[in-house]
């Protein structure tokens, strides 16, 4: 119903007139249509990218380092208090961040002044030139726990041998990180980048909630510019039209993730 409205001129009620592919000529010289894509792609480096080799990391250190000296018990809390927030309502997420990064009485700013540094001070999610990159710290802290567990699930399978191994001729934990965990990691990196992606191409809630797409389009991209198009300015046929294209691209980024697992797959 969706691609069918996405070739209407239709305002949410009424009759809809068929106008073929305007939508999406209309599309291709959009300037916020193309920066919403621009600062989608930030936001899967902040979701899928950073998050993916942060979590990695972690869990190996976790895994490796934690555990063997201060026991499972602590790894597992450590754990645990970084997905956290993968178990909290965004929303709630967002309204709690939009507080702490406040200009007037933030705890963020707050804290500056309080160190000293109150000349850092800043308005973060209302000045154009930081709310995106203030959105993408959060998100960045909001994805992190998933591969975290994913990575930590994976790191089960490796037999220990061959880190003992490894640890007899003298390399090092980051020496070992890289020949032995990174390689035996592939399958769950490509699972976890993934969902990551996609996670990041369909993100809404965060940027209603912190920012509202703005201040002007600074933030805004194409799932929070498809609501905006069908519910704020009820031109409901070019909102289908953006939100078939997101489709599009999401499903474009999929196949293009099982083909290239496949083969590494393959190679493996």
């Amino acid at each position: 119903m969706n691609v069918y409205i996405s070739f209407t001129s239709w305002h949410g009620i009424g009759s809809m007139d068929w106008i073929g592919l305007a939508n999406y000529r209309r599309l291709l010289s959009d300037p916020q249509f193309w920066s919403g894509f621009g600062h989608n792609a930030l936001l899967v480096v902040a979701m899928a990218i950073a998050p993916t080799c942060l979590g990695l990391v972690i869990a190996a250190a976790l895994f490796d380092v934690i555990a063997v000296r201060f026991g499972p018990r602590t790894a597992s809390v450590l754990r645990a208090c970084v997905y956290l927030p993968q178990v909290m309502p965004l929303a709630v997420m967002g309204v709690v961040w939009g507080w702490i990064l406040s200009p007037n009485n933030g705890a963020f700013d707050s804290l500056l002044r309080d160190i000293g540094l109150g000349s850092l001070a800043h308005d973060w999610l209302g000045d154009p030139h930081t709310a995106l990159y203030a959105v993408m710290f959060v998100m960045l802290w909001l994805q992190l726990g998933f591969p975290l567990v994913v990575f930590m699930s994976g790191l089960q399978r490796i037999d220990p041998a061959l880190h003992e191994a490894a640890e007899l001729d003298g390399a090092s934990w980051p020496r070992r990180f890289w020949h032995i965990t990174v390689p035996h990691m592939r399958p769950e990196f490509m699972v976890v980048l993934l969902i990551c992606t996609i996670a990041a191409l369909k993100a809404f809630a965060p940027i209603y909630v912190l920012t509202g797409g703005g201040p002007g389009y600074s933030t805004t991209i194409p799932s929070y510019y498809s609501y905006e198009n069908f519910f704020e300015t009820t031109q409901v046929g070019y909102g289908a039209a953006v939100a078939t294209v997101l489709a599009a691209i999401a499903l474009v980024v999929t196949v293009v993730f099982l083909v290239v697992q496949r083969r590494t797959a393959e190679e493996g």
